[in-house]
């Protein structure tokens, strides 16, 4: 298989974690967070399994910048923090005002 360059250096990937009705805190990545924003309300196909049963309430956190890779790392890290460490880091990173 052919190497492509512009996947490594595709800074379209987003970070974001996403509030949700039952006040759990969910990360993801995704090059389109309103198609994603979406997906986990159940409107189109393709959300995760962690929105049956709850849906998303506010979106409190999105990185952009990052490659695929990176936004994978990323997404690892964050998933790895607890609840308090993932708060501290939202106030830390305040997301403008969304679309949702």
């Amino acid at each position: 298989m052919a190497h492509n360059p512009t996947i490594a250096t595709d800074n379209r990937w987003q970070v974001y974690i996403i509030e949700c009705s039952d006040n759990c805190l969910y990360t993801g990545i995704t090059i389109d967070m309103a198609r994603r924003w979406r997906q986990h309300l159940g409107e189109i196909k393709g959300g995760a399994k962690f929105f049956r049963g709850r849906k998303p309430r506010s979106l409190r956190m999105q990185e952009s910048g990052h490659n695929r890779s990176s936004a994978s790392k990323r997404e690892s890290e964050i998933k790895k923090l607890s609840r308090q460490q993932k708060l501290l880091l939202i106030d830390a990173n305040p997301t403008p005002k969304a679309l949702f």
